[in-house]
């Protein structure tokens, strides 16, 4: 997952909070790319969802980082979009939700960084603290 130029930014954000790309697990909404690299519909994502909560629960992490619309309404079960939802914590499960911008809008919209970066800020120090 994340290849090309929106994987390239995605390990710069990874490594500049201290961590390593091969520390992080990173998983899809859905588990092939649609034809094209549309957005999945809404059929693929109730077909593959289950897969990813799966694997959150075989994982179990302190805390998941939501790239983007689809990633942040798949996990939170809601329709809102990113810019309500983003910079927030949020809990599922026992889990805290970070949702922020995908890669892929960094990259059309490089103003919005700087929103980014607060919210991996609010990550790392989240890691940092006792569990």
């Amino acid at each position: 997952p994340f290849v090309g130029r929106a994987g390239q930014l995605l390990t710069r954000i990874i490594e500049s909070m201290g961590l390593d790309r091969r520390e992080v697990y990173i998983a899809n909404v859905v588990k092939c790319r649609p034809p094209e690299n549309r957005t999945p519909q809404a059929d693929e994502i109730a077909t593959c969802s289950p897969f990813l909560f799966q694997q959150v629960k075989a994982i179990r992490p302190r805390v998941i980082v939501c790239l983007g619309t689809l990633a942040t309404q798949t996990v939170l079960g809601t329709r809102a979009t990113i810019t309500h939802l983003r910079g927030v914590f949020r809990e599922v499960d026992g889990i805290r939700i970070m949702p922020t911008f995908h890669p892929a809008y960094l990259l059309r919209n490089p103003a919005a960084k700087k929103e980014v970066w607060e919210d991996m800020k609010k990550v790392m120090a989240f890691l940092k603290s006792p569990e």
